[in-house]
């Protein structure tokens, strides 16, 4: 409709198709391939000049208003992609977002002043397809489903525990003298393996202790309380390493780095949650 509308305003297939950039041959297919199925021929065309039939011209006098319509409604789309405005719902993992995402957070909602927020921080998968949610950010990997998973960065982990603990219990010096500590360790389905790096080389390691928890916060907490050696995110644990109140250990070695992915049930996306995600994918790629 809108490449029959710039054919009868430059009266020209040719003229028309360089206005266009597209070659007069794919322009002329095209308009004929409109007349048939509409099943009424529109132009009459000669080799020197082309004239609007009855049909032709009703027709454009309705696809010029249509088409002056749809690029208007792509411009005020433009407009709201530059300037999102509207109500986020996200779901964020508790301890991720009060530790780590908040500042972030912060410096996106500076930057796009029209978006509104309501955050549900809640550990469990909540559900996208009945439930009111733009996006939920989750960190691990994410489990199979018709939901579509973009993975905004990967975050190094390491071990640490309170240099008291350290002094009281001793310094492994290497990652199998790990079960002889007591570990902080995270409520999931291989909780009592730690797996850990050194360049090329990877060991796995049993671990035991007195506490199991599905808390990130809290598990920092109890390592800062000189409970044992917890595996942290390196971005988590970065304030207390540089105040003294936790300690690397085997710092030679990495535990396995942790992913964070955001959550939609459907890849078309409205603007405030399209930039949403792209902010927190260049924020988190640049630690990852």
């Amino acid at each position: 409709m809108a490449l029959f509308v710039e054919v009868v305003k430059a009266m020209s297939f040719r003229r028309a198709a360089e206005a266009i950039g597209m070659p007069n041959s794919s322009l002329s297919r095209r308009i004929t391939a409109l007349e048939k199925a509409i099943g009424l021929r529109l132009l009459h065309r000669t080799t020197r000049k082309i004239e609007l039939t009855e049909a032709g011209q009703l027709y454009y006098e309705r696809s010029k208003r249509i088409v002056e319509e749809a690029r208007l409604a792509h411009e005020q789309l433009g407009e709201m992609l530059a300037q999102p405005s509207g109500v986020l719902r996200a779901s964020l993992p508790v301890d991720f977002a009060n530790i780590f995402l908040a500042p972030l957070i912060a410096e996106f909602a500076q930057r796009y002043p029209g978006i509104s927020f309501e955050f549900d921080l809640t550990p469990r998968r909540v559900d996208l397809v009945t439930e009111p949610f733009d996006v939920a950010i989750r960190m691990g990997e994410p489990p199979s489903s018709n939901l579509i998973a973009r993975q905004l960065g990967r975050l190094p982990q390491s071990l640490y525990a309170s240099p008291r603990y350290l002094e009281l219990s001793g310094e492994p010096s290497q990652p199998h003298d790990l079960a002889q500590h007591e570990c902080l360790r995270f409520y999931a389905a291989k909780a009592n393996t730690w797996t850990l790096r050194r360049e090329t080389e990877a060991v796995e390691v049993e671990v035991g202790g007195r506490f199991r928890l599905n808390s990130i916060g809290m598990i920092q907490r109890l390592a800062k309380q000189d409970l044992g050696i917890a595996v942290l995110a390196d971005e988590i644990a970065a304030e207390d390493l540089a105040n003294g109140r936790l300690r690397r250990v085997l710092p030679q070695w990495n535990a396995t780095t942790v992913s964070v992915y955001a959550i939609t049930e459907t890849r078309l996306l409205p603007a405030k949650t399209q930039r949403f995600i792209e902010f927190l994918r260049d924020r988190l790629g640049q630690r990852s």
